[in-house]
């Protein structure tokens, strides 16, 4: 067992069957905690795992999560933890400036999927899965940000818009449930290993509105983080689990930066 020992815990981790989710899952359960996958696809790897629960959910849709809390409630009769993790990305200009590909130009059907996965799905999960944390007078709540929505990001103002009120959202709800024993804290990443996040499109349309070289971009990011390297998905893991943990149980109303200094100038 590891040193966390997050024995007979309920965690919930939207987005849990790939990416940073699945790490997570991965760390929740070799702590010894019970990982619900709420997600859209199942990862059938995961299924040898038997602490681990898939519920296929869709987080922008409010019938879906409270059926999946619902579900994980009446067979746990506790929610010790949500991780929201669930997000989606897409890569767009504010206008083509560079009058070539008006492709990617942000459009309005990206503004309303980016905001009803990474805003209102957080909000839907996290006011379903709090009911249940007040009845037992204790949780975590713990809400995967970014960078870009504390730093901004070229080409993807709409993303950092949507990361940025997550972390507004996470403060606030800590400021209110403070006195009901819940814990909310955010986790800020920056550059990472890369997610399956935006698809398979994503490199190519960082590298047009950025004017990079599509197999330069990680090396072009690692040289301005200090530590001198991308952030491992493990270690996202790891903080996770540890917020989670009694060890952080005076941990509340902060977002916490890990970044390898990226962000600190």
């Amino acid at each position: 067992m590891g040193w966390l020992d997050l024995s007979g815990k309920v965690v919930i981790v939207t987005g849990g069957s790939g990416g940073i989710g699945e790490k997570i899952i991965e760390n929740l359960t070799a702590n010894g905690a019970y990982a619900i996958i709420a997600d859209l696809t199942e990862n059938i790897s995961q299924r040898k795992n038997p602490l681990t629960t898939f519920i296929k959910c869709d987080v922008s849709e409010k019938l879906n999560v409270d059926t999946m809390v619902k579900t994980v409630y009446k067979k746990y009769g506790r929610i010790d933890s949500l991780v929201n993790n669930a997000g989606v990305g897409r890569i767009g200009l504010l206008v083509d400036y560079y009058d070539e590909k008006p492709e990617y130009e942000a459009s309005e059907d990206d503004f309303d999927f980016m905001v009803s996965v990474n805003q209102k799905g957080v909000f839907l999960c996290t006011q379903a899965v709090v009911r249940v944390m007040l009845k037992q007078k204790s949780g975590v709540i713990i809400n995967i940000t970014s960078e870009a929505g504390i730093e901004g990001s070229k080409c993807q103002s709409i993303y950092a818009g949507t990361k940025a009120a997550v972390h507004a959202m996470g403060l606030s709800w800590a400021k209110e449930l403070g006195p009901y024993n819940i814990r909310v804290v955010g986790i800020e990443p920056a550059m990472n290993e890369r997610t399956n996040l935006g698809g398979d499109q994503y490199p190519t349309a960082m590298a047009y509105t950025r004017r990079q070289n599509e197999g330069s971009i990680n090396s072009d990011y690692t040289s301005k983080i200090p530590l001198g390297r991308l952030g491992k998905l493990s270690e996202l893991a790891d903080l996770t689990s540890f917020i989670i943990s009694d060890h952080s149980s005076y941990i509340t109303g902060t977002t916490i930066n890990i970044t390898g200094g990226k962000s600190k100038g």
